[in-house]
């Protein structure tokens, strides 16, 4: 039987006692690290097909005829590269006429899906206005932001030339990607595109912040003799 040292009977006991006291593995686990949240917003004119992209990224399912009234948002776990990331959605839709409350959602997002019809010229019109209240909201030039053009299987009905959809996104500098809610072609692609930009600023602005606090920890003080 083994016997509980006594720390009255001998001082240098002490510390063996206290660490009998305490277990094993409670000293070796550690608090399980949580995985990186990417938070992702979605704009775009009502009845692009922003909701019908993200419950077809969320769910593997078409819902047509869905018609949102306010802002939805879903959380999903998803391996990004290799790692287990999660996703954060906003769908903004029902909310684009209340300026004090899309600005809120505009200053939480880390990127966007800035998305629109290629049947439709006035929802690509609309994506300029889009484009301006993120940046006017996020004073940022380089926010992470893709271009979608949903509803790419009704070719037959387009009415966005593939040209023009590709020169606004040259000139904006951000990528473009044509989708289908329907046929779900490219829906992965849209938002994994765009976790990856979303990492890569964050890890720029983690390795801007990091020389910032090396330069404030080499600097050395100054003695002045008055």
């Amino acid at each position: 039987m083994l016997e509980t040292p006594n720390p009255s009977t001998n001082p240098r006991n002490l510390y063996t006692w206290c660490a009998c006291l305490v277990s094993p593995a409670k000293m070796s686990k550690k608090p399980a690290a949580q995985p990186t949240l990417h938070k992702v917003i979605m704009v775009g004119s009502g009845g692009v097909g922003k909701s019908a992209l993200t419950l077809q990224f969320m769910y593997d399912e078409f819902v047509e005829d869905y018609e949102p009234t306010k802002a939805d948002s879903y959380r999903k776990k998803v391996v990004l590269d290799g790692e287990e990331v999660q996703i954060d959605i906003l769908d903004t839709a029902g909310q684009e006429d209340y300026a004090a409350i899309r600005d809120n959602y505009f200053r939480s997002g880390e990127g966007f899906l800035c998305v629109f019809s290629i049947t439709e010229p006035e929802s690509f019109d609309a994506t300029q206005e889009f484009r301006e209240q993120i940046l006017r909201v996020k004073n940022d030039e380089n926010i992470p932001f893709l271009l979608v053009g949903n509803k790419s299987d009704l070719a037959d009905k387009r009415r966005v030339p593939l040209d023009t959809c590709r020169e606004r996104a040259q000139h904006w500098q951000v990528p473009y990607v044509e989708t289908s809610a329907k046929t779900r072609d490219n829906v992965d692609k849209v938002f994994f595109d765009l976790m990856r930009e979303i990492r890569s600023r964050k890890s720029d602005d983690s390795r801007a912040t990091n020389g910032d606090v090396k330069k404030k920890k080499g600097k050395k003080m100054k003695c002045s003799i008055l």
